[in-house]
């Protein structure tokens, strides 16, 4: 359900498209939130665009597409379950396996039978880490004849996630000594519902002192409660945490939760001058309220902010993370003295060993071609998989068609 794989439905759906769109049942209920959020918004910054034209006598913008293209696309959702067997014709079968990325997250693979032959096609799809909480360990079909294979992190490891935990600990009993809050831009869709579980596991081992917790983003308060109602296809060992102190939810599962639902509620949160751990998006920092927060409290030495998620260039995040003393924010410029702090084990990305492991279990006899990489991350996966198994792989060019 991510906007990289999913954000382009209601375009299509507006220039015509009327099939089925086939996905397991959570990840469609994920797309109701996050394509209606992320329109919103594209229609919002439209208008604002349209004002600045106004006034430069340029032309006014059309949308591309709007709100009701949301619900037509969510009209034509069909979910399905991991496992079930969907027929596309008489000779076509998908199954989606789990991926362990984020919710609903699937490995696709597509069954063709064709002249008394069968063919096997799998679409790695993003794939989780092994020890990620929440998520199962990734799924795998068993065999195929062509893979398409992401390379995301095909060039680098990640860091043990209960490392990452143990940072996390250290620096709230830092930020707590100096008498600080914790800021933590975070993605509304995985990632904000995995540090809420750490969060409580830290609450009921008694290390989470008497901070109080803010989840102040509408869409993650939203995305978090799609998790809870889809618990069961969540890692069994972590749900079972849940159930041991009788709470039923990722909501519940951390008492000094507070949710920030409208702008009063995230405004009230400034009044707070310490003891505050505040999560809000974006998980780049390129808007939302995270930004206003940073407009409290960048500037005061006591206080942290922790970066869960990859930073790309260009973003105020990842000027962040490489050192800015100032920053430049609704127009006025800030000193940043607020410590940064990188927990680099929380991907929900599977690294370069994992990646190479499940191409392995297809053995060398299947046709692999990367996709979903970084150049540099594509050629590292590519030279790894030849050194060590002698699996010849392909990085195809855009445009390339490949026959099965």
């Amino acid at each position: 359900a991510h906007l990289d794989h999913s954000g382009l439905l209601p375009k299509l759906f507006h220039e015509g498209y009327a099939g089925p769109v086939i996905s397991t049942t959570a990840t469609a209920e994920l797309l109701d939130v996050m394509l209606n959020d992320s329109v919103g918004l594209y229609l919002r910054d439209l208008e604002r665009s349209n004002v600045r034209n106004a006034r430069r006598g340029k032309p006014e913008l059309e949308p591309a597409f709007g709100l009701e293209d949301v619900q037509g696309v969510l009209g034509l959702c069909e979910g399905h379950e991991y496992g079930q067997e969907i027929s596309l014709g008489d000779s076509v079968t998908l199954v989606f396996h789990d991926a362990g990325h984020i919710l609903g997250s699937s490995v696709v693979e597509v069954r063709l039978h064709e002249k008394g032959e069968d063919r096997v096609l799998v679409f790695s799809g993003d794939l989780g880490k092994a020890d990620s909480v929440l998520m199962n360990e990734p799924a795998h079909p068993g065999r195929a004849d062509l893979l398409l294979m992401e390379s995301t992190y095909g060039d680098r490891e990640h860091r043990g996630e209960q490392d990452s935990l143990a940072q996390l600990r250290e620096v709230l009993q830092e930020t707590w000594r100096r008498g600080g809050s914790v800021m933590i831009p975070s993605f509304a869709v995985g990632r904000t519902q995995d540090i809420l579980f750490h969060l409580g596991c830290l609450h009921y081992q008694g290390e989470l002192d008497n901070w109080e917790v803010f989840l102040d983003s509408p869409m993650a308060i939203a995305i978090t409660r799609v998790y809870d109602r889809w618990l069961g296809m969540l890692n069994g060992d972590d749900v079972r945490q849940l159930s041991e102190v009788q709470k039923t939810s990722l909501e519940k599962f951390l008492p000094t939760l507070n949710l920030a639902m409208d702008t009063e509620e995230s405004m009230a949160i400034n009044r707070i001058k310490g003891g505050a751990i505040i999560i809000a998006g974006s998980g780049m920092c390129t808007g939302g309220r995270i930004r206003h927060h940073f407009k409290q409290r960048i500037w005061d030495d006591r206080n942290t902010i922790i970066f869960t998620g990859y930073q790309a260039r260009g973003t105020l995040g990842r000027v962040l993370v490489d050192g800015a003393g100032n920053i430049r924010m609704f127009g006025e410029e800030y000193v940043v003295k607020a410590r940064i702090e990188t927990l680099g084990g929380l991907s929900a990305h599977a690294g370069q060993s994992e990646l190479v492991a499940w191409v392995k279990e297809f053995g060398p006899d299947t046709r692999t071609y990367l996709v979903h990489g970084e150049p540099r991350a594509q050629d590292a996966l590519a030279d790894r998989l030849w050194r060590e198994s002698s699996i010849k792989v392909e990085i195809p060019g855009r445009g390339k068609t490949i026959v099965i």
